[in-house]
């Protein structure tokens, strides 16, 4: 059988959605290939929420294109948000590709190499079905996995097309989410990651008496083997108390909040339709801090959306300020073809929202030291992911609150393993340490 190598693009669904596409084809009895050039099916795992993906994408295209006239590629597939946003077109755009396959086609992908292979080349966007649920998965960590619980948005942030290649927020029902997490943790896992566009959204879709984001955190949380819950992303605007709250409460669920602010005047979140203010989001995020006072707290934000002045620049300084993030991932403002934004008016030169980026970058790398700074010398608990990719004599891994630690290597302590190490010193993306003998 022909090897296989799949190529992501983009967030941590995108990650899982090969974690399924890789399952698929090894149960079709394709194998997985040990590089990219030994592989002779090759599938292109994409995103469409910003340009820079969607360019890589089309470069890869490119270099692949060599490969198929020379007839060391046999399949080339391209799956994910960008297939869903570009279709059919993409076949007529670039002759190398075999198929094209929607965000809610997974399965079809066994029976499209195996089309392709024939000769036939076709595309998949049907998006008006059930989502693909139960289908095998690769998963790419013998103890960290990803389930998903919630598909697509609804909020329909102006900047966006997540709703357009995604579809609405459906929610998969409770008892399934459950029978998934014990079948991982029976199986040795220890660690999940819950996954959605917007997961403290769970249970809305379903009706006024179906459970929510918190009452799936407590039953998740109840499951026998399992030592740590994370979820992601949340949206501001359904984060309450409730599972704040449930987040404090829960001994397996971590301290850690990913919320993307985006920006912090009233004005451009008006425009960008993020459904809050300056000030509400500042009350949930000092409120976390309150009921969870070692939360680690991080965000995204854009810089430079159409009609953002310096004024209004000025605000997400603020923000930053107030909140203390403990990092945030900041970007230009690209407009996206079929967005609502992509037709305002943008009259500030890109050289200054480069230069607003640089600013608030800066010192959010100043924040970030800071925090970590007053955590040196604590025992935290490290969950091992192996040996540290910089330094192969240190192992590596992360905290509840998801921050890297590097520690010298010990014989006894393997991928996998929960440790208490000691922090000895802060960088900007997390903590050296060493192990300790007391309890994290």
């Amino acid at each position: 059988m022909r090897p296989f190598h799949i190529i992501t693009y983009g967030c941590q669904m995108n990650v899982h959605d090969s974690e399924g596409l890789s399952g698929l084809l090894r149960a079709e009895g394709y194998p997985p290939a040990e590089s990219e050039e030994e592989a002779r099916i090759v599938l292109l795992n994409t995103c469409a929420v910003r340009a820079r993906p969607e360019r890589k994408v089309v470069a890869k295209l490119g270099a692949l294109a060599t490969r198929r006239r020379g007839g060391t590629l046999d399949v080339l597939g391209i799956c994910g948000c960008m297939a869903q946003e570009h279709g059919a077109a993409l076949l007529s755009e670039y002759p190398q590709l075999d198929f094209v396959c929607g965000t809610g086609n997974l399965s079809a992908v066994p029976g499209l190499v195996r089309s392709a292979l024939e000769g036939d080349r076709r595309a998949v966007l049907d998006m008006a079905g059930d989502i693909d649920r139960d289908i095998p998965r690769a998963h790419g960590s013998r103890f960290r996995a990803y389930v998903d619980i919630i598909y697509g948005c609804t909020n329909f942030c102006t900047y966006c097309i997540v709703p357009r290649v995604r579809g609405p927020e459906r929610s998969r029902p409770m008892a399934e989410v459950l029978d998934e997490v014990r079948r991982l943790a029976d199986a040795g896992w220890v660690e999940v990651t819950l996954l959605g566009q917007n997961v403290n959204a769970y249970g809305k879709d379903l009706g006024p008496t179906a459970p929510r984001f918190p009452d799936l955190l407590e039953a998740v949380d109840a499951v026998e083997g399992l030592r740590r819950v994370r979820f992601t992303t949340s949206h501001p605007r359904d984060c309450d108390e409730v599972l704040l709250r449930a987040m404090a409460g829960l001994e397996s669920v971590c301290e850690h909040l990913h919320l993307p602010v985006q920006a912090g005047d009233d004005d451009i979140l008006r425009r960008m339709n993020r459904g809050y203010t300056y000030k509400e989001y500042l009350d949930i995020a000092l409120r976390a801090r309150e009921i969870m006072p070692t939360l680690s707290l991080t965000t995204d934000v854009i810089v430079g959306f159409p009609g953002e002045t310096r004024p209004m620049f000025e605000q997400t300084l603020r923000l930053f300020e107030e909140v203390r993030f403990d990092s945030a991932f900041s970007f230009i403002y690209v407009p996206r073809p079929g967005a609502a934004a992509a037709a305002m008016a943008d009259p500030t030169p890109r050289s200054e929202k480069v230069a607003w980026l640089n600013e608030l970058a800066g010192r959010q790398k100043e924040i970030s030291r800071e925090r970590n700074q007053e955590m040196v010398g604590q025992v935290v608990e490290v969950l091992v992911d192996g040996l540290s990719e910089g330094d192969p004599g240190n192992l590596a891994g992360r905290t509840r609150t998801n921050k890297l630690v590097v520690f010298p290597a010990d014989g006894s302590v393997r991928e996998g393993d929960l440790v208490p190490v000691r922090t000895t010193k802060a960088k900007l993306w997390g903590f050296e340490g060493v192990l300790s003998s007391g309890n994290a």
